[in-house]
């Protein structure tokens, strides 16, 4: 059955499908959960204005699909019952089992929870999902099911920003999550549905492309996957099933951002899968390929050896057909199991063996992903929402590279992997311990970027840390979020002392008494929740030491003179660009011409932004101090901060405030620098202001830096709200015609 649901789906529907795959399954048990479902729903509608309960048969009709057993249906069925209706816990408890109630728990959203903002909101939810996916991945199956009808349904949403902010959120979580359980088809279709909503001019111009394609070479397609038939068979092969396709929309923009590259320049936009009998055959079928046709360079991949983390088996080749065509392809080799699994992941484990409907302990649908448990690990070192959200999505995002230990352990890590997450890979205690590294033998510096084969032995040494520099260099969301533990517990226990120091100093100048005794009673008025925070807070300039003097002593409080602050200079293109002044008590900030706030400054301190690198709300971001002139922010990737390398104490952790920024509504336009590659003919430059005035951004400088015959380089200075707004434009532009690169300037 596909994944779509073409036709309304009934209840009687549903128990035909599951019928068909599992004729023994507990039917009236299914039936029941969707007599409940429609009560508890009854005079709700959907944003179609269709009734409510056709989401959850919907859901339920999606995970038959994958053959998923009667507790995941029934669970189905039921996900949305105790966040939207009165049904409680203990009903489903009582009425299906614990199996079922405990898996309807671990969809339910935290809906009640108080939090400041949207986005520390949606990673509380998160946190949720791991912690009960940890326990049975069946929730995943279910959420993923639950997302994805969402989507199909997202265009009936009426307001553009609560449909792009879903969107967004199914792209960097949902479709990552899908892909990581080996669920394909489900993460082309997210994938694809989300993009549409992001970038809808995009996808549109893309979708003609294929079009215009399709229409040009309509017969191509057949005439391979004959070619390649013909080839199989003629190699000894009997059983072959070969089918050709179109990449996805997405897949094919998502390549174009990551290589750089326009969409001409692309050479799997068509790929053919060949289907054989056994492993064997699936070699014997790649030598028939690369026999017949030339081999492009670098395009092979034999995940067949060397599976993928999410059990993805296959053979990827790049070949050039022979002429007149001489068009590139990709072709996939593998076998029947194999494309099942690639298809449905981790779905494939729970489809129905027997009759039982319900898997056993043994099985592979019961034991947990490793990556599932560096989630784990990242939720336990993480100490705030957001900070998991963002180390997830490095865990999330992953172009593999395959090391070994000493020992011949594989071990896999995300492409520009170095020996520190390698270490933290191994153990987390391996890696707060870890001093150095050899790889293949040889000593080599712990920033150094692995590749496929390396051996890597980690040297450690008794009490050794983590670097705070380290952060700078590692790409998993494991490590950086060990490294970040353990440098907050450092910067706290520094904080803590020079807090409880500057406050001893200021009741003593007053001449009273400022013993814990006296502070405890104003813990409450400072908001702060016990006497460490209070002295972190005061040693990180959060609150002065006076006024908790002032808190505790309201009558030695006087009259004190505003200090005069030098207004600071309009941003101008070319310069440090525009300043402002950080707060003067607690987290407030001052801002000059309404310029982005930020968390981790002092009272007083003069900021400007640096030009080098144009850091905008977004980026990871670093306070360089200096004399006389406050703190310039930098990018963490600027190359500016290696002039600072000597004298590391100049640097100051600093962040952008997104919760100031999600109160204040709109955000302030700041300056991004794009560079751009494109053909010397007159009509690009208005291509280029058309397509950065199409995603709401201004050019405010525009230089020509090269120019020849046939192309030309171009730096343009643009406003735009944000990194994520910057991204946007960046994509627009690569898509425009007579555009051949389009990247952020780095200098």
């Amino acid at each position: 059955m596909s994944v779509k649901d073409a036709k309304p789906v009934t209840c009687d529907k549903l128990l035909s499908v599951v019928r068909g795959y599992a004729p023994d399954a507990d039917l009236e048990s299914i039936r029941r959960a969707f007599d409940v479902a429609q009560k508890a729903h009854e005079g709700q509608l959907r944003d179609n204005g269709d009734p409510y309960i056709t989401h959850p048969l919907a859901v339920a009709m999606i995970l038959a699909g994958f053959r998923l057993d009667v507790s995941s249906v029934i669970t189905a069925l039921l996900h949305d019952t105790v966040e939207d209706t009165g049904v409680t816990q203990e009903q489903l408890r009582a009425e299906f089992g614990d199996t079922v109630s405990e898996l309807v728990d671990g969809v339910t959203k935290l809906t009640r929870l108080e939090l400041q903002s949207d986005r520390t909101k949606q990673a509380e939810n998160f946190r949720k999902l791991v912690l009960a996916m940890s326990k049975d991945i069946r929730v995943l199956l279910v959420k993923l099911a639950d997302r994805l009808h969402n989507m199909r349904t997202l265009h009936f949403v009426e307001r553009v920003d609560r449909r792009q902010r879903i969107a967004r959120e199914t792209l960097d979580i949902y479709a990552p999550l899908a892909e990581r359980i080996g669920m394909d088809r489900v993460k082309t279709e997210l994938q694809n549905l989300s993009f549409a909503q992001i970038e809808p001019e995009v996808d549109a111009t893309l979708r003609a492309r294929l079009n215009y394609l399709r229409g040009q070479g309509a017969d191509v397609i057949e005439d391979v996957r004959r070619e390649l038939l013909r080839l199989c068979h003629d190699a000894g092969l009997k059983n072959v099933h070969v089918a050709g396709r179109e990449k996805s929309p997405y897949s094919i923009w998502d390549k174009m951002q990551r290589r750089n590259v326009a969409f001409e320049q692309l050479s799997d936009i068509m790929a053919f899968r060949v289907i054989v009998d056994t492993r064997e055959d699936c070699y014997m079928a790649l030598g028939a390929v690369h026999a017949a046709y030339s081999v492009i360079a670098g395009r092979f991949k034999d995940y067949i050896s060397t599976p993928k983390v999410n059990g993805y088996q296959s053979i990827h080749t790049g070949v050039t057909l022979r002429s007149p065509r001489n068009q590139k392809i990709e072709v996939q080799i593998r076998t029947a199991a194999m494309h099942d699994i690639a298809e449905n992941g981790v779905a494939a484990h729970w489809a129905y063996k027997d009759g039982s409907g319900e898997n056993t302990e043994g099985s592979p649908g019961f034991r947990r992903p490793r990556w599932v448990q560096d989630l784990l690990e990242i939720l336990e070192a993480s100490s705030a929402p957001d900070e998991f959200l963002e180390n997830t999505k490095l865990e999330l995002y992953q172009d593999q590279v395959f090391c070994f230990s000493p020992k011949g352990q594989l071990i896999s890590l995300p492409r520009g992997a170095t020996p520190v997450d390698f270490a933290y890979a191994v153990h987390s205690q391996i890696g707060d311990s870890c001093v150095g590294a050899r790889v293949n033998g040889r000593l080599m510096p712990l920033r150094y970027e692995l590749q496929n084969g390396d051996q890597v032995e980690i040297m450690t040494a008794r009490g050794g840390a983590p670097s705070p520099s380290w952060e700078r260099f590692v790409v998993t969301g494991k490590a950086r979020a060990r490294i970040r533990r353990y440098v907050a517990a450092q910067q706290r226990q520094t904080y803590l002392d020079a807090g409880r120091s500057a406050l001893a100093k200021a009741f003593r100048q007053e001449g009273v008494d400022g013993s814990e005794k006296i502070l405890e009673p104003v813990l409450k008025t400072l908001k702060q929740n016990s006497l460490h925070d209070l002295y972190v807070a005061v040693g990180n300039n959060s609150i002065g030491a006076r006024d908790v003097v002032y808190a505790t002593y309201p009558e030695l409080r006087r009259a004190v003179r505003a200090p005069r602050m030098v207004p600071g200079l309009p941003g101008v293109l070319g310069t440090a660009g525009p300043r402002l002044m950080a707060g003067t008590s607690g987290n407030q900030k001052k801002r000059a011409d309404g310029n982005i706030p930020l968390v981790g400054l002092g009272a007083g301190i003069a900021v400007h932004f640096a030009a080098c690198c144009h850091p905008l709300p977004g980026d990871r971001i670093v306070g360089v101090v200096a004399t006389g002139r406050g703190v310039t922010v930098h990018t963490k990737v600027c190359q500016t901060l290696e002039n600072f390398a000597a004298t590391p104490e100049r640097f100051l952790d600093v962040d952008w405030d997104y919760d100031a920024m999600d109160r204040g509504g709109a955000s302030t336009m700041r300056v991004g620098r794009i560079s751009l590659i494109a053909e010397n003919v007159s009509s690009v430059l208005a291509t280029v202001t058309n397509t950065v005035s199409k995603y709401d951004a201004s050019i405010v400088n525009l230089k020509i830096v090269n120019r020849q015959l046939d192309f030309m380089e171009i730096l343009v200075d643009v406003e735009v709200r944000d990194l994520r707004h910057l991204s946007s434009v960046i994509g627009g532009l690569r898509a425009a015609s007579g555009v051949t690169q389009a990247d952020r300037a780095r200098s």
